[in-house]
């Protein structure tokens, strides 16, 4: 099942006594259209195990866009933490190339397939030209720890986890590491990555892992994917990693290579998964598609990210919401979209072939393609550099900037430029400087339009750029996930 979250202006929403599902909407809105509610959802991650919530994503923005308010709308992802299980405990598996020894009970050689059936802290090193396989009790948590081990299975995945509770793999301390997979996969493979899981996968430690997903994918988990720490290096023939009910990076160095996207979570079935939350790590991406991307929403507070991608450097379905870290899109075709895009905190730098940040999702285009369909694209804070080859900021809905900094350079020429709304287009505080030149606030709504492109054209008229009406009136169409989207 394919679904859209609506999320509506405060104003709609209270007059209408509605509060769609899955979105959470404060008290009150200030001139830029956030809420000035004090309330903050913190949990947004629970341990493995049956303890409370232990990890928690607070920021001390507010408003339905902000960080806390988009996870709170969402369900929690699941962790092993290192403070959950003992290296202590671990139980020693040698890989010895086409075979392994281990005096575990939990651990069964067959040929080159090594297989974990117990719970248990397990220790692999060594080279093996095989699999490792986890085929635990479902209420099992197994934890594999990668000390020097080297796995290259040329008939499918390295590893693969078949069933268990909850999986970790630690990079133990001063280890190097690696897995291969096979070069192609059957279209019905159940398993198609050099790392796949069928249960919740948590990746720390302070090791180094490279991954060749060599087939498909480089790592993946059909459930969530969590990253805390370690040095992980991915080449990947699709998706570098991808957790389909959601993905987080809490922590680590990545640095991925994908032909098609870099973080991705895709799950589109439960509009509570399908998300991607990062709140720290130093990620580099050069992905095919997309660098970052989520079925639903897209969350940053933290983190250092350098970006190049063929297609959206950073996208959210539903929901993109930035409230930290420093984002260098060094390349894209556009740099942000979501229907709904807030950044409240954080140095973003975006190079872009189309448009820089995009508010787009809803408009069918057509005879509704100048409308305001209710997207968003919200700025109250941070420092924002744009370099673009169309719009800078582009939406089919409102614009608002209430603080920060944003620079844009963009084209210019009656159909594309520096600030492109189909609704209103408003700078309550903070400043926009357009091509050399700082935006008047009172002319903000003139800024630049064309066919399909927020306004009709126009030229230059004196203090301001080309423009035209923007029409606010028009049915809103049902969205469909995957289908291309015009342009503000």
């Amino acid at each position: 099942m394919k679904f859209k979250r609506i999320v509506l202006p405060l104003s709609i929403a209270t007059a209408a006594g509605l509060l769609l599902a899955g979105c959470s909407v404060g008290a009150a809105v200030n001139d830029a259209g956030s809420t000035s509610s004090e309330t903050a959802i913190t949990s947004t991650s629970t341990s493995s195990s049956e303890s409370d919530a232990t990890t928690t994503t607070t920021t001390s923005f507010t408003g339905d866009l902000s960080p806390d308010e988009v996870m709170a709308a969402n369900a929690d992802y699941t962790t092993v933490n290192d403070d959950e299980w003992s290296e202590s405990d671990a139980v020693d598996v040698t890989l010895d190339r086409d075979t392994a020894t281990s005096d575990s009970s939990g651990v069964t050689v067959d040929g080159s397939t090594v297989t974990i059936t117990e719970a248990g802290v397990y220790r692999l090193s060594g080279t093996l030209n095989g699999s490792v396989v986890v085929a635990a009790p479902d209420d099992a948590q197994v934890v594999l720890i990668l000390d020097g081990a080297d796995i290259a299975n040329s008939d499918g995945p390295a590893i693969e986890v078949q069933t268990a509770d909850d999986v970790a793999i630690s990079l133990a301390a001063g280890s190097t590491n690696s897995v291969s997979d096979a070069a192609s996969y059957a279209d019905d493979a159940g398993a198609k990555a050099a790392i796949h899981a069928d249960t919740d996968l948590t990746i720390s430690g302070t090791g180094s892992l490279t991954v060749a997903g060599n087939g498909n994918d480089g790592i993946s988990s059909t459930d969530d994917l969590v990253t805390l720490s370690g040095d992980i290096t991915v080449t990947a023939a699709d998706d570098a990693l991808r957790g389909k009910d959601a993905l987080v990076v809490e922590g680590g160095t990545l640095n991925l290579t994908a032909d098609g996207d870099g973080l991705k979570s895709d799950q589109d079935d439960d509009e509570t998964t399908g998300y991607v939350l990062v709140t720290g790590g130093t990620i580099a991406i050069d992905s095919g598609d997309d660098a970052i991307q989520s079925a639903t929403d897209t969350v940053i507070t933290g983190g250092d990210f350098t970006l190049t991608a063929a297609d959206h450097a950073v996208q959210g379905e539903q929901i993109l919401s930035i409230g930290g870290g420093t984002i260098a899109i060094d390349a894209s075709n556009e740099g942000m979209q979501a229907i709904y895009l807030a950044v409240f905190d954080g140095e973003i730098d975006i190079t872009a072939s189309d448009d820089g940040m995009n508010a787009a999702g809803l408009n069918a285009g057509g005879t509704d393609r100048e409308s305001d369909t209710g997207e968003r694209l919200e700025i109250s804070g941070g420092t924002i550099t744009i370099d673009a080859g169309k719009d800078g900021l582009d939406s089919n809905g409102t614009i608002t900037v209430s603080a920060g900094s944003v620079t844009i350079t963009s084209a210019a020429n009656g159909g594309d430029g520096p600030l492109d709304g189909n609704g209103s287009v408003t700078i309550a505080e903070g400043t926009v400087t357009a091509n050399g030149e700082l935006v008047d606030p009172d002319e903000a709504g003139q800024t630049t339009g064309g066919p399909g492109m927020g306004g009709a054209p126009g030229e230059m008229p004196e203090g301001g750029f080309p423009g035209g009406d923007r029409p606010d009136t028009g049915e809103v169409p049902v969205p469909q996930n995957g289908d291309e989207q015009p342009n503000a």
